[in-house]
């Protein structure tokens, strides 16, 4: 992600909604890709300053004016009370709840990024009020104990994080770091990241839109494999017996190799994850400007030894890697297709 700086030239960071150094307004606008500091006018309207807005008037989200549960803005005369990203809500959790509130804000976080992502790289996001079979939508939900006086005959319902139809669910429960290291720790993962979630997903979600029905259907194929197979059969036999030997010469993560929808939807989750560190890291100084080229040999080149740096970063202070992967030549031929699936889509350009 690029860094942004308030009017008074203030560093900023995405999630600010008040200028600590001048004490304006922020709000992001994600038709700019930009955070603005805001001026109220004589109307009660907001003036952005960022000189991307270009003087245009905006009103707080809802869920910014009411929840305190976001920081993007709206256009004047958009009718939708609701910003492009809370919009896609279809779902969200009880929030009299304890402990719903802390979590679902954790969750709208890391969903803003995602929306940020996709934003960056021009891809169709057309929610289901335009869609409402297949347009993205969002369902943020918890687990079901039961009834706490009757347990021993109501086991509840466990939610499980996925996608369908162009609705990404996530349980909230992964916006707990202690329930999430638990979960990744028993699934054997390297990396278990609540934004990592809503990257996969998305990639099952433009699978769908760019892959399925798309010219680059046949190379897909050769590189990920049939989708075809038996997608309940292949996970239960991935659940059962665990990843194939030598699975990572071909694949970026032991679930990747379950099948090709999962390769897939990692992959994709990596070149997100991939272009938006490189972004960062080229906007503060710790990689070059040519890091984000649109070149992936380039780009594979730079992100690689950036890894290693952070990772090395981060063993200093005792912390697990970042980026606890490795990139062999069959993963990055994968992720050149993705970028090309994504260049070739006619939203990319």
């Amino acid at each position: 992600m690029k860094t942004f700086r308030c009017t008074c030239g203030n560093t900023l960071y995405f999630e600010n909604t008040m200028c600590m150094q001048c004490g304006r307004k922020l709000g992001f606008l994600p038709d700019e890709l930009v955070l603005s500091a805001f001026e109220p006018d004589r109307k009660g309207r907001f003036v952005a300053l960022a000189s991307e807005a270009r003087g245009h008037h905006y009103r707080k989200c809802r869920n910014y004016a009411d929840q305190d549960a976001c920081n993007w803005m709206v256009p004047e005369d958009d009718p939708n009370p609701y910003c492009i990203a809370c919009r896609l809500n279809e779902v969200i959790p009880n929030l009299a709840r304890p402990g719903n509130r802390e979590r679902w804000l954790r969750v709208e976080k890391r969903k803003r990024r995602l929306i940020y992502d996709l934003r960056r790289h021009r891809l169709p996001l057309v929610g289901r009020d335009l869609e409402p079979r297949t347009g993205l939508a969002f369902a943020f939900l918890e687990d079901d104990p039961g009834d706490l006086e009757f347990r021993d005959h109501h086991e509840g319902t466990q939610i499980m994080t996925g996608h369908a139809n162009g609705l990404i669910t996530i349980n909230i429960a992964e916006a707990d770091d202690v329930e999430r290291e638990r979960m990744r720790v028993a699934m054997n993962e390297a990396q278990r990241t609540l934004l990592g979630h809503f990257r996969h997903e998305s990639g099952h979600y433009y699978w769908d839109r760019l892959v399925r029905d798309g010219p680059l259907l046949g190379r897909v194929r050769e590189l990920f494999g049939d989708e075809r197979e038996d997608y309940a059969a292949a996970l239960n036999r991935y659940y059962n017996e665990g990843a194939q030997p030598g699975w990572q010469n071909q694949f970026v993560s032991a679930y990747a190799s379950s099948h090709p929808w999962e390769d897939w939807a990692e992959c994709w989750a990596h070149l997100l994850q991939i272009v938006d560190t490189l972004e960062t890291a080229a906007a503060i100084g710790m990689a070059p400007a040519r890091a984000v080229s649109d070149d992936m040999d380039e780009r594979i080149e730079h992100w690689v030894k950036l890894a290693v740096n952070i990772n090395l970063l981060n063993r200093s202070l005792d912390q697990p890697d970042p980026y606890p992967f490795v990139l062999t030549p069959a993963i990055i031929d994968k992720l050149k297709l993705v970028n090309t699936v994504i260049e070739s889509s006619g939203f990319s350009k």
